[in-house]
Parts: structure tokens; sequence; C-alpha cells
């Protein structure tokens, strides 16, 4: 049996919808992908996700490795393929987009301390750690035409600099910088920016865009010298895991193979390769970590294969041209 087999012939609806699209190259109109996706969207578990979205802004922001906050939940979904115009999705939609900054970026409910420059105070703002995440969402949901979604992706690339981008956050949050030196770059916020502006074919040329994808393949390059503060590509870093909600292998590597200038690079082939050889002798893939948030999905499965984490690995390896026998 063949990978995709095996990826068509599992229980998860958004998996085999995902496998049709991005590894077989089916039309969205093909009826097989059709009714995949129906029943990812009449899927209980994923009715589950759009009324937890649904409950936006969830409880306040202070952490963002959070994995339980509806952010994530939000990013999950558009993984999967759900749309603005899926059954529920349009109060979800109308949550996320009530709150935007005049800067142009969507606002998070968030609590900083006063012990680090923030108001000690719960209060609506955006962060470089937790705006791009809507945006991404916002995006996936197809809404990229919306004049606030076109706002937010150019106050983002506004934010950025030929180094990437740095710790930032909104006026209204006063003297907050997360922690690290100033004068580097954030990798979480290189990291998502960039998932951010993927599907934004203009943005792919922008310096910031350039600078964010060196900043992290010069990471890896030098990860055994220079340690930004919390984000270090050590053990757990190599540690597969699912839903991309931190610094870790599968999500850098998922964020640059959308590029085509990461994908050439040496560096990146490196880190694909510590990927890979986690693969079991049938070619699949089961989470070396996982968040207690999303215990019962199988990418939060230690004991077993997952076919979403497979999926997931595949589409990185076809990508990057691999040679994957699916």
């Amino acid at each position: 049996m063949t990978t995709i087999d095996g990826l068509l012939g599992c229980t998860e609806p958004w998996t085999r919808f995902r496998t049709r699209l991005d590894l077989m190259g089916s039309d969205r109109d093909d009826p097989a992908v059709t009714a995949d996706r129906a029943a990812m969207v009449g899927d209980p578990a994923v009715g589950g996700l759009v009324a937890t979205a649904a409950t936006w802004p969830g409880h306040t922001l202070k952490r963002h490795n959070d994995a339980s906050h509806p952010i994530h939940t939000l990013a999950v979904l558009a993984d999967f393929g759900v749309t603005a115009d899926d059954p529920g999705m349009d109060e979800v939609v109308a949550c996320v987009m009530e709150h935007r900054s005049d800067d142009g970026a969507f606002e998070t409910m968030v609590h900083l301390p006063k012990a680090f420059g923030g108001p000690g105070e719960d209060r609506w703002a955006w962060m470089g750690c937790d705006a791009p995440t809507l945006l991404y969402a916002l995006l996936g949901f197809g809404l990229g035409a919306e004049p606030s979604v076109r706002a937010a992706v150019e106050h983002l690339l506004r934010i950025g600099h030929g180094g990437g981008w740095g710790c930032s956050a909104a006026s209204s949050l006063g003297r907050f910088k997360g922690p690290g030196r100033r004068e580097d770059p954030c990798p979480l916020v290189c990291l998502i920016a960039l998932k951010a502006l993927s599907p934004v074919p203009e943005a792919h040329g922008h310096a910031a865009v350039l600078g964010a994808i060196d900043v992290l393949l010069g990471h890896w390059e030098r990860r055994r010298e220079q340690k930004y503060f919390l984000f270090a590509m050590g053990t757990d870093f190599r540690k597969l895991k699912y839903p991309y909600v931190w610094y870790d292998v599968l999500h850098v590597a998922e964020v640059l193979s959308r590029f085509r200038p990461a994908v050439a690079d040496a560096r990146f082939g490196e880190m694909l390769g510590v990927v890979t050889e986690q693969a079991d002798d049938e070619g699949w893939y089961t989470a070396a970590s996982m968040y207690r948030a999303w215990k019962g999905w199988s990418f939060a499965n230690k004991k077993a294969p997952s076919p979403w984490l497979t999926f997931l690995v595949e589409r990185i390896r076809r990508r990057a041209g691999a040679d994957a026998a699916l």
C-alpha cells in the first residue's frame, strides 16, 4: 500500500481532503474531493473546533505557547481548509474581525504584567507573536480580498525590515518588549509572519520576507552557538508536534517549504532530513511530543502513527521536490 492509499483510507476527512488537493493535485470540484470536504465540515470534531473558535476571544492570552487558546483553533481550521462560507464560520469571522487596531492589525485580548512593561490589565491589542496568526487564519478562510485583511497584510509588511521581524506590539501596551536583546530578530515572529504572508504572492520578494527566511535558516546553521532567548534548536525542537503553536522543526520546515528561496537552500534540506528520519518502517509519522489540550486527535497521540502528521510531512517533501514513494 502506498502512502497516498493509506491516507485516503484513513478515518480523518480533513486528511483525505487535503491529500487529494495537495498531494494528488485533484480539482476542487472532483466528486471525491467534494465528498471528503463535506465529510470534514460535517464531522463532529471539526464542528467542535468551529464552536470553540466562535468563543473568540476566549480566555485572555497570557503566554503564546498556550495551545488551548482559540487563536490556535483558528489556525488549525485554516490548515484543514475550512472557509468563511462553512456552517458556523460567519460568527467566527465576525468575532475576529470586530477588533482591529488603527495600525491595521487584528487584535487579541491579552494581559501583559507591569513587570514586563505592560499595562497590567486585560485589553485588546496586537503583538507580533499573535497578530500574524489571526491574519493567517483569515487568509486561509478565503478573506484575502477584504479591505481590512489587505490592511493587515500591509501592516505586517510595514513593521518588518531587511532583518525580518523583531519583537513588536501595539503602542497601547506601553513599554512592553519580550525577552531577549532588543536588537535581535524574534524567531517566532519571523516564523508566523512568513506563514501569514505565504499565500500573498506579491509579498514573497519583500525585504522582510527574505530577511526572515535568512533568520530561520541562519539560526539552523548556527544552532549550536546561537540560542535566541526562549528559542533554541535542541532536542525538544526536533520533536514532531502539531498544532503549529511554537518554534519547532515541523513548524519551521512547513513554513519554509512555502518559499522557493528557502527550499533551494541546503540548510533547509538538512532540516527536512531531521523530520524525515523520524518515519517508521512504513513511512508514517508519530508525534514525539503533544499538547494536552488536543488529546484525542491523532496528531496528539505519541503511541500510534498519525495520518495528519504523515500528510504534513509528505506535503513538505513534495514541495521540496523529494522523491517520495507516494
